[in-house]
């Protein structure tokens, strides 16, 4: 369920570049869709879509290489690189799914809320901080046409991967309490994983959509000594 994904490098870029038509450039460890590129061929060379702060930036570059050095002279730390998906659209607008995994104040992992991120006209990601949209999972259905049992089934196998994953994760290593899984499907159906944050994954955009959630993720938080919800 993994995008095909490489450490950056010129060699990796090369080698996932002969595979796929377009591919994204990434910090390993990031936050509000800051940092990421997305490099797809165009006319004989590469178009470089870039985001930084709250803009989006294009430029074009004659060879692969000129565009892997004009990332690595940014400096932005490790970066990984990654197969592109063509992400299913509501609306003509491409989305994900963040689904929110947290340790109950007893152990267990329990899923305690999805959010959609509804990515804003032409910009290559979806985070709202990037000018997209927050929506509850169920309207995200509802919009997508799906009868209640398909709903059901989409909600279920999302709340069943994101668990088996947090399950998984954390048999590996030690300490951890939430995650933040951004799951997206692509034109086709199949679901894949974008993304997995483990590190005070954000919440606060649950308050404005679902206070339900929000409130059992911040009582979920509390209870292994976190308090905010950026």
């Amino acid at each position: 369920m993994v995008p095909d994904t490489e450490s950056y490098s010129l060699a990796n870029m090369r080698k996932l570049a002969k595979r796929y038509n377009s591919l994204y450039i990434k910090p390993d460890v990031g936050s509000l869709g800051i940092g990421i590129s997305k490099l797809s061929r165009q006319n004989g060379g590469y178009l470089l879509k870039e985001t930084s702060s709250k803009s989006q930036r294009s430029r074009s570059f004659g060879t692969l290489e000129a565009a892997y050095r004009h990332l690595k002279a940014k400096g932005r730390g490790k970066l990984i690189v990654q197969q592109a998906i063509k992400l299913d659209k509501v609306d003509g607008k491409p989305y994900d799914i963040r689904a929110m995994v947290q340790r109950k104040p007893g152990g267990a992992w329990t899923c305690t809320g999805f959010i959609v991120k509804v990515g804003g006209k032409g910009m290559i990601v979806t985070n709202y901080y990037q000018g997209g949209a927050v929506w509850k999972l169920r309207k995200l259905h509802r919009r997508l046409g799906l009868n209640a049992q398909e709903s059901n089934y989409r909600e279920e196998q999302l709340r069943s991967e994101a668990i088996t994953i947090a399950k998984t994760l954390s048999a590996r290593q030690s300490g951890m309490r939430e995650m933040g899984i951004d799951f997206a499907r692509d034109r086709g159906g199949k679901l894949w994983i974008l993304e997995v944050n483990s590190n005070h994954p954000q919440f606060h955009p649950f308050k404005a959509i679902d206070r339900t959630a929000y409130d059992r993720i911040k009582e979920y938080a509390a209870s292994y000594g976190r308090y905010d919800a950026k």
